[in-house]
């Protein structure tokens, strides 16, 4: 394993890791989600063992948020800077994505898989739809997450608090509660999650907003536990409506883990070898 710090075009710094045993051809770029660190998302490990040891390379790709706070100095103006799930903008998706498909690009791999991890599968739908980046041959959606569900948790009361400050002119004021009950942030970070469209881009209902998944030129695969709980008791069903939505939804592939949920605990091994295999079928 190799430690990346991918720089993006304003200088903030991405962690990442990069499993790679020989020479490859391909790269799988895995965005995780809120939090998708090492230490939350072990199954990482098994993908990046499991695909290099095959002769593919895969990249664990932090963005802002795979953490509650990362400091650093950034080099380009030589400024503490301080990112992470607290003051994440999701405005900044497309400037991170791209940090690390140019790092890919410039490693002078043939094929460029770009994945995502719950959020980070948004964020994948999110770039594709905006950029059609042509450097990207697949997509693989890994439990994409479904913002609703989320905030639906969220009181009135903690929704009104939050347009206030915004109002009021206080959007990096940190909450005096935790949004969902688990995350500290400050009000722009909660306002944007409740109101932005940007990530909010899947769905259960049939009929609610998929135009970013409809943009999508690529093909790739799609993939759920049958225990994930972030779908109103339908993972399968939920999977299939956004494939709906795809330009090439008779291409591409969908894939269920059975009898796990949304970090495939007790099944990591077996997401491995499915993406594995995935990969081969695509023949790279």
């Amino acid at each position: 394993m190799q430690k990346l710090k991918i720089e993006t075009q304003s200088g903030t710094l991405l962690d990442g890791v990069l499993f790679s045993q020989t020479p490859s051809k391909t790269v799988i770029i895995a965005i995780t989600g809120i939090h998708g660190n090492f230490y939350s998302n072990p199954f990482y490990y098994n993908i990046g063992h499991t695909l290099s040891q095959s002769g593919i390379d895969f990249i664990y790709a932090q963005t802002r948020n795979a953490f509650g706070k990362t400091d650093f100095v950034n080099p380009k103006t030589g400024q503490p800077e301080s990112i992470g799930s607290w003051n994440e903008d999701f405005a900044k998706t497309i400037e991170d994505l791209t940090a690390y498909v140019d790092f890919a690009e410039q490693k002078g791999y043939q094929h460029i898989v770009l994945a995502g991890h719950s959020l980070g599968a948004n964020k994948v739908i999110h770039y594709l739809a905006e950029t059609q980046d042509k450097r990207v041959a697949k997509f693989i959606l890994l439990s994409p997450a479904n913002v609703t569900h989320l905030t639906n948790a969220i009181s009135e009361q903690q929704r009104a608090y939050i347009r206030h400050q915004v109002e009021k002119g206080n959007s990096q004021r940190l909450l005096p509660f935790e949004l969902f009950g688990w995350l500290p942030c400050i009000a722009d970070t909660a306002f944007q999650w409740l109101y932005s469209p940007l990530l909010n881009n899947v769905h259960v209902e049939p009929n609610s907003d998929f135009s970013q998944v409809a943009k999508i030129q690529h093909t790739g695969a799609l993939l759920i536990g049958t225990l994930d709980r972030f779908t109103y008791g339908d993972p399968p069903g939920f999977l299939r409506n956004i494939n709906n939505h795809f330009q090439s939804a008779d291409k591409n592939t969908l894939i269920f883990i059975e009898n796990t949920g949304h970090t495939y605990q007790q099944k990591e091994q077996e997401v491995a070898d499915k993406l594995l295999d995935l990969v081969k079928d695509w023949g790279y």
